[in-house]
């Protein structure tokens, strides 16, 4: 049988030119009975842009025509980059305003690239738009002078106006947040054209702020109805349930989450075997059990491939009878797992392991504060409490210290930058931003379920199993030549070539910077050197962690890449992969870790953004206030500055750097007065003044007060600025006349 990978092959061997489906059926010799077979696999590579077919109807591959699938993002300018969806395809493609034609932000579109460049990035002009974005936009409503309607779109990277026709406009008052559906796309002569469906309300009213992000970003908010259904008819466990599973209802679990977490994915179990090894239990909610492939719920949870979390509320890839209901491993209540149980001898490696579909039964819901103070503070109240428990936590500690070391030891890279915390009151508005905590729960945890994901990647990877991979790709060469550059001003050096450099390379240099000022701009310039993690069909190794092989087992209530892992590992178990079913996963994995990747990166983007939000409003009122912060980037138009005291982020706009011309220096990410010499650069300490605080670009204007206090200084001096026409008139009034010349002289006035 025919598959995807086949096909490409053949059509790179023996086709020289873009040729129509028919040809490629003669070409490629395809047999009769495998054509309905070849075009649905062609059709796949068409949509998934590994083929692009012409308007004349004829298939291609993209790169032999110089033509790019990706998606666009455009600048408020008007201009716009391709982001390729084959990663290491080629670096982001320019567009320019005029060749974004009738694309909007976001679109799936093909670029054809006009100018590569030496050096440089490459251009190149949109020619056809696969798949747009969203067909709703989320705006302002608003009245033109002469009373027509149209919503202005919240995103600036949206940069048309939608127009609004006369009863369209759901009866918004003007000023509302809306969100309104395309009902006519942009023409290269006509603007687009909509309805208002839904009135959010006043932009500063609670929870507006989150169901404009939430729109913003397409992110579906409610259930569909079969989901929902269901969800709610499942019910608690069964005896049927219970057939062929392995009973650890007699062992003691525990679940470790943060205090304000609903829902429980995975549980531990730990004790010490005879031979002096540890046997580490990884339990994980069988979310598989209850969502078959092809049901609603894998439906759904396959289009959002991932919950969301905001600080207010968080949206659910699952509804809440499955997430926090029959698939939460609630305390003191039967529920099905999938179980990693993992026998690991004194220097962290797995010796012996098992996997099982398994019923446990919780001892008790724990949170990271207490384990933390159980293992450190001791307290009283709670070792007497959690008595029949404590005994584990120590040993768990010892396992947590033994597996970070191996870790560490093959070159794993910890950065251990603070995260920030938002602190919001009972009305929504934000209180405080403080540094996470991160104490010694928190870390064991991610420690056992990193070692289960390895594991489990391993035991698929050895059986041939197609699944989902974790992968994390070696950096660019290009890119470790640049930070090279940038820690050589520091006196550093990674010690091998770019091109062989190893995880051990940066773990050794953040161990050697621990504890010193160039501790922070290294690690920051170091994650901006590495490539982002991703879901691929294939083992690519993930090189952050230092590991062969990762997959995402530990999450399938919020992640939909670890149900099909938990699927193919059962499959594995059961040796039931047949010939057809290969195929299929083969067809369908490719298509499945683009989207599942796509929507992590959507979630990203859209809390990020609303955090940001938040931060900007936590800071309007503080307009003229002085703070300690640091530079967390350096462009030509400025510097990005962090606020040690509240982690928000700023910037200082070079225009607003008076005291001299700065030019910026890309091999040192930094800025450098041509007369003064004054540097700033990545990683500096500095002090600033808010500025400005703009809430309709959500943006903070800040201000480097040691050049605000000069330019003050240099103006006080100088005296107050006076128009040339008043001077010359003054001038004129304090010249002395010709009398008191003469006077001055001791001659006598002519009379």
């Amino acid at each position: 049988m025919i598959s995807r990978d086949q096909i490409l092959r053949l059509i790179r061997e023996k086709v020289t030119h873009p040729a129509t489906p028919r040809e490629l059926l003669r070409t490629l010799g395809i047999p009769r009975e495998e054509r309905a077979t070849f075009r649905r696999l062609l059709k796949g590579l068409i949509a998934s842009g590994e083929l692009v077919q012409t308007r004349g109807g004829r298939v291609g591959l993209p790169d032999k025509m110089d033509l790019v699938v990706g998606r666009l993002e455009t600048h408020p300018s008007g201009y716009g980059f391709v982001i390729p969806e084959r990663a290491g395809e080629t670096p982001d493609i320019y567009v320019a305003a005029v060749n974004v034609k009738e694309a909007m932000h976001g679109d799936r579109v093909v670029v054809r690239i006009e100018h590569h460049g030496q050096g440089q990035r490459a251009e190149g002009t949109i020619i056809r738009i696969l798949e747009r974005n969203s067909a709703t936009i989320v705006g302002r409503y608003d009245l033109d002078d002469s009373g027509l309607g149209f919503v202005q779109p919240f995103d600036r990277r949206l940069i048309m106006d939608l127009h609004i026709p006369s009863g369209m406009s759901e009866a918004a008052e003007p000023g509302a947040m809306v969100v309104a559906e395309v009902t006519r796309w942009p023409t290269p002569t006509r603007g687009p054209i909509g309805r208002v469906i839904e009135v959010l309300g006043d932009i500063n009213e609670r929870g507006v702020d989150t169901e404009i992000i939430i729109r913003k970003f397409g992110i579906p908010d409610e259930h569909s109805h079969d989901a929902v259904e269901e969800a709610r008819r499942f019910g608690p466990v069964t005896a049927r349930d219970l057939e062929g599973r392995t009973d650890f209802r007699n062992i003691v679990t525990v679940t470790i989450d943060g205090e304000h977490a609903r829902d429980f994915d995975d549980a531990i179990s730990i004790e010490r075997l005879p031979n002096g090894h540890y046997w580490l239990g990884v339990h994980i909610a069988d979310v598989s059990h209850y969502v078959s492939e092809g049901s609603a719920l894998d439906q759904e949870g396959y289009d959002r491939a991932t919950s969301v979390y905001f600080p207010e509320r968080a949206v659910h890839m699952f509804p809440a009878e499955l997430a926090t209901g029959v698939c939460s491993l609630n305390p003191r209540v039967d529920r099905l797992v999938q179980s990693c149980l993992m026998e690991i001898d004194k220097l962290g490696s797995v010796v012996r392991y098992e996997f099982h579909d398994g019923v446990i039964n919780t001892a008790a819901r724990m949170t990271y504060t207490d384990v933390n103070a159980i293992l450190t503070e001791k307290p009283p109240a709670l070792m007497d409490r959690y008595r029949h428990l404590v005994p584990h936590f120590p040993l768990m500690q010892e396992v947590f210290h033994i597996l970070n070391a191996r870790r560490k030891r093959r070159g794993s890279i910890d950065f251990d930058l603070p995260e920030p915390e938002v602190i919001l009151d009972e009305a929504g508005v934000v209180e405080a931003i403080v540094e996470a905590q991160r104490n010694v729960a928190h870390k064991l945890i991610e420690e056992f379920m990193l070692l289960a994901n390895e594991t489990v990647a391993g035991y698929l990877e050895e059986r041939g199993m197609p699944t989902l991979y974790r992968v994390h790709e070696e950096p660019d060469v290009l890119k470790v030549e640049q930070f090279e550059e940038f820690i050589g001003g520091f006196g550093q050096s990674l010690g091998v070539p770019p091109g062989a450099v190893r995880p051990r390379n940066f773990q050794k240099l953040l161990e050697r910077l621990r504890g010193t000022p160039e501790e922070r701009p290294v690690a920051f310039l170091m994650l901006r050197t590495m490539q982002k993690a991703r879901y691929a069909p294939e083992n690519l190794g993930h090189f952050g962690l230092a590991a062969d092989s990762y997959t995402h087992f530990t999450s399938p209530i919020r992640r939909y890449p670890d149900l099909v892992v938990h699927r193919t590992l059962r499959e594995a178990r059961r040796a039931q992969l047949t010939e057809e079913r290969a195929e299929e996963l083969s067809e369908d994995l490719p298509e499945a870790a683009r989207h599942c990747s796509e929507m992590e990166r959507r979630a990203d983007e859209a809390e990020r953004e609303l955090i940001q939000w938040k931060k900007v409003r936590f800071m309007a009122d503080k307009v003229g206030d002085e703070f300690d912060g640091h530079i967390t980037g350096v462009a030509a138009f400025g510097l990005f500055v962090q606020l040690t005291e509240h982690y928000v982020e700023g910037m200082v706009h070079v225009s607003s750097m008076a005291d001299d011309y700065y030019r910026f220096l890309e091999g040192s990410h930094s800025l450098r007065g041509e007369n003064t010499h004054k540097t700033y650069r990545l990683g500096d300490r500095v002090r600033v003044q808010v500025v400005r605080v703009d809430l309709e670009r959500r943006q903070i204007d800040l201000g480097l007060v040691d050049i605000l206090d000069a330019v003050r200084a240099d103006e006080q001096r100088r005296g107050p600025k006076r128009s040339k026409t008043r001077a010359k008139h003054e001038r004129q009034r304090s010249r002395p006349g010709r009398r008191e010349r003469e006077r001055k002289k001791g001659s006598r006035p002519r009379r």
